[in-house]
């Protein structure tokens, strides 16, 4: 059997435009993150979605409710999920990425998420984050885990042999997801309006490919 899942990241926000760190903080799509979202319809709209799925943050809302506006599918609307938001940040939502980098990985070494991905590997660098928040409100990388897989789980427990799935979430999100689930290095950004495919056969998940802004989905 084979069931697949298409993530896709929101659209670009304003938060994402003025380089802010945005994890469960929302803010909501600019001009470009509109045309982002449309654009990811487009590029999907030869695949007839069987379900919709979305994190419960505005932003991912809108995105999929724009790749939906472009797909033949009948289902127009997505089903949104908490487990699918994004990585809480704690202290440091809101705050400039670079500035925040540094504060975190200087130490290190290492100025920016890319650079403490590619050394520690993500859910070491989800760690540093989590132990430099002077509140303790920032989620470990076990923490997303325990509440993103039940997520999944939940999708494709509804799903049926053959289904091709939306689901319109985050970018640290789907580089955790990649991560888990296959060697693929994840130390790029997930670009606004990318397409990640993983496929479940049963037994395992596999990735298809990371981070697509071609046409090739």
């Amino acid at each position: 059997m084979t069931i697949s899942l298409y993530f896709v990241r929101h659209g670009q926000t304003y938060l994402n435009k003025y380089h802010r760190i945005q994890g469960v903080i929302d803010s909501s799509l600019t001009k470009k993150g509109v045309n982002d979202a449309l654009a990811a319809g487009h590029r999907l709209s030869a695949i007839t979605f069987n379900a919709a799925y979305s994190s419960d943050l505005p932003r991912a809302v809108e995105t999929g409710r724009l790749i939906l506006s472009q797909n033949p599918s009948t289902v127009k609307t997505t089903t949104p999920l908490a487990g699918f938001r994004e990585l809480n940040f704690g202290y440091w939502e809101g705050e400039d990425d670079v500035k925040t980098w540094h504060i975190i990985g200087g130490p290190h070494g290492l100025n920016s998420f890319h650079e403490m991905i590619a050394e520690y590997g993500i859910d070491k660098a989800e760690e540093l984050i989590a132990a430099a928040d002077p509140y303790g409100d920032a989620e470990t990388g076990q923490q997303f885990w325990e509440r993103l897989q039940p997520a999944i789980d939940q999708v494709i427990s509804k799903a049926k042999d053959g289904d091709q799935i939306l689901i319109a979430t985050h970018g640290t999100l789907i580089r955790n997801v990649v991560s888990h689930f296959s060697e693929i290095p994840v130390d790029t950004s997930t670009k606004n309006g990318s397409v990640t495919k993983v496929n479940w056969d049963g037994s395992n998940y596999s990735v298809a490919y990371f981070n697509n802004v071609g046409t090739d989905v």
